[in-house]
């Protein structure tokens, strides 16, 4: 069997490696690939599934720097920024499509919240326009702006396709010498004197100085084996996608009343999704669900049809769900753990992981093999929770 450049079952790994990386989604090939470009670490990769299983393959592929807190909108202008140059460093299509992205305001409460927000990254120096409904109109022509008071516009937002950037991530990493070892999962993590031995299901076991887990939503089981108790929290979002169909619209268009976020493909297929609820933060982590729903289905057509009327005919080829990753105050968890600082989180993204991956795992590379931290870093760290009861989120949360 050949292997494949960016893993495989097959994959060999060593007895002992200096980083062993616990996910191959976005975050965890990332870091890999920054590592791997930084430093002369032995780096593995395992990932339980096929590259793409998680949440990394199953988002809206959005990437925008319209936010309302102002260490946000500078981590997604880096992140834009290294978006626009990785096609040329990974050397394959990523599909990166500047569209920009257009948020619908309709009660005064929200048209305030876009004010802020332009006249903050106008300070900052991101080109966020607000727009009257009939301007937003001249940009989305089959847009209805009915009860629309505000729209907000930035164009130097963007969509990519998922899969290609967890590829690219993957065989440049692979190329510089890190092993990927796919449909393996790691399932018991064990503290050792010095370094910690990872438990594999193929009745093997890793030896590794630093853990970096970077499964999302999934990391619950081998924390707690660790004795770390991490209070965010899976939340089932469902996504679909139409059949194809003629240019309409260039923007990802977001209406804030009811969470939908859509965006049209290069080739033709609107792919739309929708908020449905939250988890509950204070009781345990729930088994994650990726089933479909006809209750989404009901719920998005009303929401679509509303923002685009000439979509109610149009017939969806395909629905699918992933989780969101809660995080109580809508901050990531990235950094050392609490009672083990050579454990590294990175999780709890509230659904924008994805956007964020590019900067973050450069973030984290350059704590792990240099021990050069970040104030975001700070902010995000997994033991600010510990004796207090987290805030609640203050970002709208959309992963469009």
């Amino acid at each position: 069997m050949t292997r494949l450049p960016y893993g495989s079952p097959t994959t060999p790994l060593p007895d002992e490696v200096d980083v062993a990386v616990v996910g191959g989604g976005i975050m965890g090939l990332a870091t890999a690939y920054h590592l791997a470009r930084t430093s002369y670490l032995r780096i593995t990769v395992v990932e339980g599934a096929y590259l793409a299983a998680g949440a990394s393959g199953r988002n809206g592929g959005g990437v925008r720097m319209q936010w309302s807190d102002p260490n946000n909108v500078r981590l997604m202008m880096e992140s834009l920024r290294i978006c626009r140059g990785l096609t040329q460093e990974l050397g394959i299509n990523l599909w990166f499509r500047r569209g920009g992205y257009l948020f619908l305001a309709r009660t005064p409460a929200q048209a305030d919240q876009l004010e802020r927000n332009a006249a903050m990254h106008r300070e900052l120096g991101a080109d966020t326009r607000l727009l009257s409904p009939t301007a937003a109109r001249a940009i989305v022509p089959e847009l209805d702006v009915t009860g629309v008071v505000l729209a907000s516009y930035n164009p130097h937002d963007a969509v990519v396709f998922p899969w290609p950037f967890l590829w690219g991530y993957a065989a440049r990493a692979t190329a510089m010498g890190v092993a990927i070892r796919t449909h393996t999962k790691v399932t018991r993590i064990e503290p050792e004197t010095a370094t910690y031995r990872l438990h594999l299901s193929d009745g093997t076991a890793l030896r590794t100085d630093t853990v970096i887990l970077a499964m999302g939503a999934y990391g619950h089981d081998l924390n707690r084996g660790l004795g770390i108790d991490l209070p965010n929290r899976p939340h089932r979002h469902e996504i679909l996608s139409t059949a194809p169909l003629k240019p309409l619209f260039d923007p990802l268009v977001v209406d804030l009343s009811t969470g939908l976020y859509a965006s049209q493909s290069l080739r033709g297929e609107v792919v739309a999704g929708v908020t449905l609820g939250a988890p509950d933060l204070d009781a345990p982590p729930e088994p994650i669900d990726t089933t479909s729903s006809l209750g989404f289905l009901e719920r998005i057509g009303a929401a679509l049809v509303r923002v685009f009327p000439r979509l109610g005919p149009v017939s969806v080829l395909r629905q699918w769900a992933g989780p969101y990753d809660f995080s109580p105050d809508g901050d990531p968890i990235v950094g050392p753990s609490p009672g083990h600082p050579k454990v590294i989180q990175m999780c709890g993204f509230t659904g924008h992981g994805f956007m964020m991956a590019p900067a973050v795992s450069r973030l984290v590379a350059r704590f792990v093999a240099h021990g050069i931290g970040d104030p975001l870093l700070d902010r995000w760290s997994p033991g600010r929770f510990a004796g207090k009861p987290p805030a609640r989120p203050r970002e709208v949360m959309i992963i469009g």
